[in-house]
């Protein structure tokens, strides 16, 4: 029977969009058996593989089954070639249908605390910045103002850092490959957002980058899900130049979801030349820009970028 209030929707989605993502011959079947009108499985090639009737799995995938067993989940997962955040992500969903998920994720604060901020000044020269559960940036110190040049144009409500990089047109080549970070920031957001979907904040920001971005579109509706907990990024910035960064991301605890993000380069190298020259003055064109007083270098510190608001 169907949930009355579509809990099993958003599993349905998922199983779709994963299942678009699997080629026939990944899993041992032929790849040009029939005519295929839609990319990857069919489902009654997901549900043979899986080990499930096909009208057990068309209800799944519709909404109308909302208690898989944990063993339906398994042999979804192998099928569909889940691993990592992917398999999670299947069984939090079908919590969420089934009603065993009872609370979602707490509500997003955007108040930066002032022990944070002394935080983000403790590791200068280091860029290092805050950002909320869906990438909205809260608070930087220079060298991250300087690295992030543009967003500053925008007004505070729309400095989000997946929009940076979609709609603004530094952010669409400040990263490269653009292609491939766009990729793992969407991948990202799915990871965060959890199971809470119809977070208004969160369905604010997808429905102004799927109108505005072919692209956001596509890749959102892929439904790839990667929590990245530090890496790599290469970065053509049009004041030091290129450089390769190493980054960290390390979870504030009693936020809803903040993250705080710092860059590293290795000791020695040209990378961190230039990631040093962020501390300078003249590596951000228009220092006014983020709304805060003209300072000499020195003096300036790391503060909120967003006014404080309750979670």
């Amino acid at each position: 029977m169907a949930a009355a209030d579509g809990r099993g929707t958003e599993l349905g989605r998922y199983l779709k969009a994963r299942r678009a993502q699997v080629r026939p011959q990944d899993v041992g079947l032929p790849a040009g058996a029939g005519l295929r009108r839609t990319p990857g499985l069919r489902r009654e090639e997901l549900a043979a593989l899986a080990g499930v009737s096909v009208d057990y799995y068309i209800r799944l995938e519709r909404g109308r089954e909302t208690n898989p067993s944990p063993a339906v989940l398994d042999a979804l997962g192998r099928a569909l070639r889940l691993r990592g955040d992917g398999y999670e992500r299947l069984h939090e969903l079908a919590e969420l249908a089934s009603g065993r998920l009872s609370e979602l994720p707490a509500c997003a604060d955007h108040t930066v605390r002032d022990s944070v901020l002394r935080m983000l000044e403790s590791v200068r020269p280091l860029p290092a910045y805050v950002v909320s559960r869906y990438n909205h940036l809260l608070a930087a110190n220079p060298p991250a103002e300087r690295l992030l040049p543009g967003i500053w144009d925008w007004p505070e409500r729309q400095r989000n850092l997946t929009r940076y990089l979609f709609l603004h047109p530094v952010g669409r080549v400040l990263y490269e490959p653009w292609e491939e970070t766009v990729a793992n920031s969407v991948a990202h957001l799915r990871a965060v957002a959890g199971a809470d979907q119809a977070d208004p904040e969160l369905a604010a920001l997808v429905d102004e980058l799927a109108l505005k971005s072919p692209q956001f579109a596509r890749l959102w509706e892929r439904y790839d899900v990667c929590e990245r907990g530090g890496g790599q990024k290469t970065f053509r910035h049009p004041a030091v130049g290129r450089m390769t960064l190493t980054y960290e991301v390390m979870r504030l605890a009693r936020t809803g979801g903040q993250r705080m993000v710092v860059y590293q380069a290795v000791p020695g190298t040209a990378d961190e030349e230039a990631m040093l020259r962020l501390e300078s003055a003249d590596a951000r064109p228009e220092p006014a820009a983020a709304g805060h007083p003209e300072q000499a270098p020195e003096a300036r510190t790391a503060r909120p970028l967003a006014p404080a608001r309750a979670g």
